[in-house]
């Protein structure tokens, strides 16, 4: 018997860019265009179609028990991936082949049923999954305490917060033993505690035999969880493989001073449009200098009771090395207007040291649970303060710590 869980061979998928056409307002407009489309086609009025590959010619096979975490940028095909996986769209080219029932969590607000209970959507999931009524009972109690919503239990959905929704919805798809396990960056909409029991127990899943597939950007979870990973770029498999060259290989194509690709967070009608560094001085930052943060945040309406953080990283096999969020370290009340909105986190000395590090922006809600996180939006690079012929800071080490010597 073979133990491959996933097998991809040569996938491919391609969108259009671009809107689709409204649709006809009424009937004699509906036939006036009938009519006209010969005579456009005649004159060589013909119409052009953009179109882009998200996925070009992607394989790959995945072994039974195996944990694999799937890394990119933002726009590298990851979700598009997913969603081909999990059977939510289909691809141009290619196959896939899946050897177990599915269970997937792209992005909250999927898979459940707004209008009916947490229970009910329990229920409803299961039964999706295949599973019978038996299976469910003895699976529930274990489901019901693990997302901590028992409280809550017959309630509509429609009335949970996001990091309620989000721990019900992985609640339900890791303990009803799929064999194929898919978990998108919405991990980030739960609290750190809530990140930490996930991550337990899709560890179980896989040490359990069945397959665990994870899209992070938080490359200490990716290390933590996976033994293999995939590095997209661009719709194309980078490298694939041990986890630790996959995530090397990660830190080396990511390079200085990228341009900043606009995050959409739907749920609150908000777009950010740009974030930059010392107005875009090419990504070069010196020690003991200021460090000006300038995000552009576009809302469609007026938005309030938010925190905005940001997060610098080291490269991407380190930690956090600095985080900073309006509300729980400065208490500041962001209220953001509809338009174009300017927000400037300003670090008044730099006192990191010389070598390259990544930029995180977080949206967040006061019960510390996210709208969006994102733990590399841009990098940069602090360059090495020179005294003489010596270095001012130490080469071992991420940030510097005012002190003294004194020797007697």
């Amino acid at each position: 018997m073979s133990d491959i869980a996933i097998r991809v061979e040569h996938l491919s998928k391609q969108y259009r860019l671009g809107g689709r056409q409204a649709g006809y307002r009424t009937f004699r407009e509906a036939m006036l265009k009938a009519f006209a489309a010969p005579v456009r086609w005649m004159r060589g009025e013909r119409k052009t179609i953009e179109t882009f590959w998200a996925l070009d010619d992607v394989s790959f096979e995945i072994k039974q028990g195996e944990a694999l975490g799937i890394i990119g940028r933002n726009g590298a095909g990851k979700s598009t991936l997913l969603k081909i996986l999990s059977r939510i769209t289909k691809p141009t080219k290619g196959r896939v082949d899946l050897y177990g029932r599915v269970a997937s969590l792209l992005e909250v607000g999927t898979g459940f049923h707004p209008e009916l209970s947490g229970r009910d959507n329990i229920y409803l999931n299961a039964a999706i999954l295949g599973m019978n009524r038996a299976e469910i009972n003895r699976k529930f109690d274990e489901i019901v305490d693990f997302a901590e919503v028992e409280k809550f239990l017959d309630t509509p959905v429609k009335y949970y917060s996001s990091g309620m929704y989000v721990r019900l919805a992985f609640s339900v798809a890791a303990h009803l033993e799929p064999e194929i396990l898919i978990v998108d960056e919405v991990l980030a909409v739960g609290d750190a505690e809530f990140q930490k029991k996930c991550l337990g127990k899709m560890n179980d899943v896989a040490h359990e035999g069945r397959t665990v597939l994870f899209v992070s950007h938080n490359m200490a979870a990716i290390r933590k969880l996976c033994t293999n990973g995939i590095l997209l770029e661009h719709g194309s498999i980078l490298n694939a493989g041990d986890i630790e060259g996959v995530v090397d290989a990660y830190a080396g194509s990511s390079g200085i001073a990228q341009e900043f690709t606009p995050i959409k967070i739907n749920t609150l009608g908000m777009e950010i449009r740009n974030i930059c560094l010392n107005e875009n001085l090419e990504g070069v930052i010196l020690p003991f200098k200021p460090l000006l943060i300038d995000i552009d945040i576009f809302c469609e309406n007026e938005v309030g009771n938010i925190g905005l953080q940001v997060i610098i990283s080291g490269d991407a096999v380190d930690g956090v090395i600095f985080t900073s969020n309006t509300k729980q370290t400065k208490d500041i009340d962001v209220r953001l207007k509809q338009g174009l909105n300017k927000v400037t986190c300003s670090i008044n000395s730099l006192s990191l040291c010389s070598g390259k590090y990544r930029l995180g922006f977080a949206v967040d809600q006061p019960n510390a649970s996210w709208y969006h996180l994102d733990f590399h939006v841009l990098s940069f690079e602090v360059q090495e303060a020179m005294n003489g012929n010596w270095a001012t800071l130490p080469i071992y080490s991420h940030f510097y710590l005012d002190h003294d010597w004194i020797v007697n």
